[in-house]
């Protein structure tokens, strides 16, 4: 469970540090890891958005 736990950790850390970097300019495979980086946390974001609605409801 740590290993995953970690291996989530780098991916976000990476994610981010992707984010940074293609809006600065960078290449087109850091502007493509960036795009789905921000795409999966709006899903997660979305995600626990519904999950609290369907507890209040």
């Amino acid at each position: 469970m740590v290993v995953l736990l970690g291996v989530v950790l780098a991916l976000t850390v990476a994610g981010c540090g992707a984010v940074v970097w293609a809006a600065r300019g960078g290449p087109r495979w850091v502007r493509v890891v960036a795009t789905a980086t921000l795409v999966a946390g709006e899903l997660v974001r979305r995600s626990g958005k519904s999950s609290k609605r369907s507890i209040e409801e």
